[in-house]
């Protein structure tokens, strides 16, 4: 017999609906799975359980009385621990907010709310989302869905291994270098970084900043686009953000693969990557490229990511913490002291450099997507390596520039602002998940969706 939490969102919710699963069972046995399988993993965090079995009460009367049910109408989730939830702990894996219990949540989480879903707690994350090994001072380390001994990726790592262990159907997450797209791809699941403003993101303190979004995670492209239909939304307070149909988000546009023209590269022209990576992703292109029109080996010049993206992410770090630099420094972990002196050692003219090449990397990703329909690459440059280890300190012979710079192929196409998802392809030569990334035209975040669900169809 198939266990509730082994079903997916779309379907929980369908039956919710028709009154075949009760939202009280459905939290029962999704408490009864993180109790058997979070002391593996360690995915889950603050919980809130008395909390989510009123909700859970409420929700079943409301299926009863024939009330409206939203989109995500009595299905538990898991809110990622950098985004703020009133009533229960948000640490940001954080010892200077160990102790922090917000009066109110943040607006996705209220969106996610108002969609019916039960929020039950927080899902790991590492020190205040910075680096993609799930692992901090409060909660300790996430494992990896296929070898707890090795990382999940983050920084949405707990969300990702909730869901991969089926332990939730639904979960949070947020991407600045790679935080969906690499949980995701390590795990197994689908993580979508949407174009910057469709999903409003009030928190950030350096509002018009493009590279740090929310969005969602699933278990397959049509879960996420679930999950990205409730928290997107045209909300003035984010300078970004813009008028959006987000209801017709929620299905995916049907796409025929034979019509699609893709550029592959193995590297950007520029990343690192490990040959074992380099292998599974020559097997993926050759699964695909039968059922496509036209697959070519081409790399888009991102020659100066590497330092843009440096420089930006900087800003945006000191603009967060120098205050807990200068006042709590004590509590801060290595990656957080080396994010906040790197941006104090960055001058005006190489702020004022970096925004420059960032507008002309830009308009070389707009007219190199002119001729593609998708560029795809491996999501991640290496596999998932031992969690003690914080980052490989090379790729492939290459040194690490940073405890980042491993995610190159994802902070790449953040700086081109383009969507982007990740989604699974099987496994790689040490048996853990491998993910490929997709890269869609600007603002297509709906197409890029569908060519998504054609392409998972594809790879199964």
């Amino acid at each position: 017999m198939t266990d509730l939490c082994d079903l997916g969102a779309i379907a929980l919710r369908r039956m919710i609906g028709a009154r075949q699963v009760s939202p009280r069972e459905l939290l029962a046995a999704c408490k009864a799975r993180i109790e058997a399988l979070n002391p593996t993993f360690n995915a889950i965090t603050a919980t809130c359980w008395e909390r989510a079995q009123r909700e859970a009460e409420a929700a079943e009367r409301a299926v009863g009385e024939g009330a409206p049910l939203g989109p995500l109408h009595g299905l538990p989730i898991g809110i990622k621990d950098t985004q703020v939830t009133g009533g229960l702990r948000t640490t940001f894996g954080s010892p200077i907010f160990a102790d922090n219990v917000p009066a109110a949540d943040e607006r996705m989480v209220a969106a996610v709310r108002a969609a019916g879903a039960i929020v039950i707690g927080k899902t790991n994350v590492p020190e205040f989302g910075a680096g993609a090994n799930t692992t901090n001072p409060v909660y300790g380390a996430t494992g990896n869905p296929l070898d707890p001994k090795r990382i999940c990726g983050g920084s949405s790592g707990g969300s990702a291994v909730a869901l991969a262990t089926r332990m939730l159907p639904l979960a949070t997450g947020s991407d600045t270098g790679g935080s969906l797209r690499t949980p995701a791809a390590l795990c197994g699941i689908v993580g979508l970084r949407p174009s910057p403003g469709l999903v409003p993101m009030k928190t950030k303190s350096v509002g018009w900043s493009p590279i740090s979004v929310h969005g969602p995670l699933g278990r397959d492209v049509a879960e996420a686009a679930l999950m990205l239909s409730v928290i997107a939304a045209s909300d003035a307070d984010d300078p970004l953000s813009y008028p959006v149909d987000a209801a017709a988000l929620a299905t995916p546009p049907r796409v025929d693969p034979s019509r699609l023209r893709v550029a592959v590269s193995e590297d950007l022209g520029f990343a690192p990557v490990d040959q074992m990576v380099r292998r599974c992703f020559r097997r993926a292109v050759e699964r695909i490229t039968p059922h496509v029109a036209v697959v070519e080996p081409r790399d888009p010049d991102l020659h100066d990511a590497d330092d843009v993206f440096e420089t930006l992410r900087a800003i945006q770090f000191l603009a967060g913490h120098e205050k807990h630099y200068r006042e709590q420094r004590d509590l801060l972990g290595p990656n957080l002291v080396e994010n906040v002196e790197q941006a104090m050692g960055y001058t005006f003219a190489d702020v004022v450099r970096a925004h420059t090449a960032h507008t002309a990397l830009y308009r070389r990703f707009i007219a190199f997507m002119a001729d593609w329909d998708v560029l795809i690459t491996p999501s991640v440059t290496v596999p998932p390596f031992p969690l003690e280890q914080l980052y490989p300190p090379a790729i492939d012979g290459v040194p690490a520039r940073t405890y980042f710079h491993w995610l190159a192929l994802a902070y790449g196409i953040t700086l081109t602002t383009h969507p982007a998802i990740s989604i699974p392809c099987g496994l790689d030569e040490q048996g853990t998940p491998f993910g490929i990334q997709i890269v869609g035209k600007r603002g297509g975040d709906h197409a890029l969706l569908g060519v998504a669900a054609a392409l998972e169809a594809l790879l199964g």
